[in-house]
């Protein structure tokens, strides 16, 4: 925090909303990922069976749930800016490490950044992707939720 202080929150203590009404319309840009550890047995029905379960498309149903939900952030967390976003996409696969990977994009040209928006994706799509694996079990492990870049604004930010 370059200002030491928390932004959502007056001197009194009492939290309010962010007022960007001043601030610069600038292309925002913020990547997230989720990490997904799944069971051998879940990772293999994966490898055998195109990414199908009972339920369906498993990548694809949580790539449209992690969109949808990034799009519906400012409902979620009461302190966010509802945001016309230009784009939101998120791209899953299984990395070196056999777990599952997610990287969620948001983009806009706005006033304020889009970080929630793509932690949001993600958080989705690992909950989507959780709900769909879990009549195999319940060892499923969502981890390192985290920002992994932002542009525009202010201050760009890295974490790659």
């Amino acid at each position: 925090m370059s200002e030491n202080k928390f932004t959502h929150l007056e001197a009194d203590g009492k939290v309010n909303m962010v007022d960007i009404g001043n601030k610069n319309i600038t292309k925002r840009l913020a990547k997230a990922q989720a990490l997904i550890v799944l069971s051998e047995e879940v990772l293999a029905v994966f490898e055998n069976e195109d990414l199908q379960t009972k339920k369906g498309p498993v990548f694809q149903t949580a790539i449209i749930a992690g969109i949808m939900a990034s799009k519906k952030t400012s409902e979620l967390i009461p302190l966010c800016h509802p945001l016309a976003l230009d784009k939101c996409s998120i791209k899953i696969g299984i990395n070196d490490h056999k777990e599952v990977l997610i990287i969620g994009e948001a983009k806009i040209t706005g006033k304020t950044g889009v970080e929630m928006e793509a932690l949001t994706a993600v958080s989705v799509a690992a909950l989507t992707i959780y709900d769909m694996c879990k009549s195999f079990g319940h060892d499923i492990v969502i981890k390192e939720i985290k920002l992994l870049e932002k542009t525009g604004g202010k201050s760009d930010f890295s974490n790659k």
